[in-house]
């Protein structure tokens, strides 16, 4: 009888066993789109316990302890950080089938090499014994031992990128590049324009941000990064948006011109353009209020994404400037409209140039990143899929890619063992390998 995460979890095959133990495992970790500080990586942060590096600014555990009943003083407030671990390890049985409960016990063996389940009787002895060890694990140790070997940070325009630059000056191996995330230029956000520099017009405003992304392209950043509703494709002209942008209104007019310029000036660059569609954000206004964005009220969204999206793409293509492309829907009900999209705009001048990115956010678990996949397989090349990314605040999400490789490899093992695919380990193994490092690696233009 197997016990829980044994060399061989997720694993149903022969075929999915080799395919993960003599392929998958052995490649590094590509991780060009995540959330973690550069501030901490250039740092080397040492965290003091389990709170700091798992807990806190950690959504996910958030919305499964205040659905277990604990109150927010836990999560979000002033309890002490034992406190607010020993609510979590409460939880925690409460989680069976939920992807918290895999991805939880999967980073204690990983990181700390604890195998007991977390629960209320454990929690002491898993706290003592995680902190020992958190003593040694400074952020450099935690990225090299994981064979991370690039870091892609989400940043704001206005950032001086002063931790970028530190951290390459460091001897840490894995290297880490910031990525531009302007979405605040399209909301006009009073703050942000102040600290870009409060520029007067429409054209101020583009040399601003053109100034901004030469800066960026000098400091190593080659991917940009949205996160839209959907996308924005009404009809416009210069005129309409300088308008809009003079009353500082965001409207559909306005919006739909910035991001076909920002567009062209990635391609104009040879950045990668990534556009993450469908989250419903800040559904709770009081708690909003309270706690800010990013903290645990966000949801699917149910917009109709296929006519703006491909309006988008094609005003791009039209003239030759559609960059490179990865889409990301939350969605689900939206993987075969963004899986046929990418179809549409592939132009033979690379491999996959316009991708189907990754299972998001609440699709960032077994069933969503099967669906992701079977949709790609069905509608594209999965073999040309740059693979998986962790979208996380925390550190300890690295076994994150491990989770999503053993997936890939139960899938594919699965198809052999029921006679859908040759069992030709030499073409299953480069596949799994493409898809766990090398595609991505290939991919993104780099330096």
């Amino acid at each position: 009888m197997r016990t829980f995460i044994t060399k061989d979890f997720l694993l149903h095959s022969d075929v999915a066993r080799e395919l993960y133990h003599d392929h998958a495992a052995h490649e590094p970790v590509f991780d060009y789109h995540c959330h973690l500080p550069p501030d901490q990586i250039a740092g080397n942060k040492t965290f003091r316990n389990l709170y700091e590096i798992w807990l806190a600014g950690d959504h996910y555990k958030w919305r499964a302890m205040r659905s277990n009943g604990v109150a927010e003083k836990y999560c979000t407030g002033n309890a002490s950080d034992w406190e607010k671990f020993l609510a979590f390890a409460r939880t925690v049985p409460f989680t069976l089938r939920n992807p918290l409960y895999h991805w939880t016990h999967l980073e204690l063996k990983r990181f700390f090499g604890i195998t007991k389940t977390l629960d209320e009787s454990t929690a002491k002895e898993i706290w003592d014994a995680a902190n020992a060890k958190l003593a040694k694990m400074p952020v450099h140790t935690v990225l090299e031992t994981n064979r991370v070997a690039v870091v892609c940070t989400t940043d704001d325009p206005t950032d001086s990128l002063e931790h970028h630059r530190q951290i390459r000056a460091s001897k840490l191996k894995t290297r880490v590049y910031p990525t531009w995330r302007p979405d605040k230029a399209l909301a006009l956000d009073p703050a942000w324009l102040e600290k870009l520099g409060a520029p007067g017009s429409l054209t101020a405003l583009l040399d601003a941000l053109e100034k901004r992304m030469d800066f960026f392209h000098a400091q190593g950043c080659r991917l940009s990064d949205h996160g839209l509703s959907h996308c924005y494709a009404a009809d416009f002209t210069e005129a309409e948006a300088a308008r809009a942008y003079a009353r500082r209104q965001p409207t559909d007019a306005f919006r739909s011109f910035l991001m076909v310029w920002l567009g062209e000036q990635y391609h104009r660059r040879g950045w990668v353009m990534q556009l993450h569609l469908g989250a419903q954000r800040n559904n709770n206004t009081r708690l909003f209020r309270a706690l800010g964005p990013d903290t645990g009220f966000d949801s699917i969204g149910d917009w109709p994404q296929a006519a703006a999206l491909a309006k988008f793409l094609d005003r791009l293509d039209q003239n030759d400037r559609l960059p490179k492309t990865i889409l990301y829907n939350l969605n689900p009900a939206d993987n075969y409209v963004l899986a046929t999209m990418i179809g549409n705009f592939q132009d033979g001048t690379v491999p996959g140039k316009i991708q189907f990115g990754s299972g998001w956010w609440f699709l960032d678990q077994k069933e969503g990143m099967e669906w992701q996949m079977n949709a790609l397989s069905n509608l594209g090349l999965l073999r040309r899929f740059v693979g998986m990314l962790t979208d996380s605040r925390s550190f300890l999400s690295y076994s994150r890619h491990e989770y999503f490789r053993r997936i890939l490899c139960d899938l594919i093992g699965r198809d052999v063992q029921n006679g859908e695919l040759p069992r030709d380990m030499k073409l299953l193994g480069q596949m799994v390998r493409d898809i766990s490092y090398r595609n991505a690696a290939a991919y993104f233009p780099l330096e």
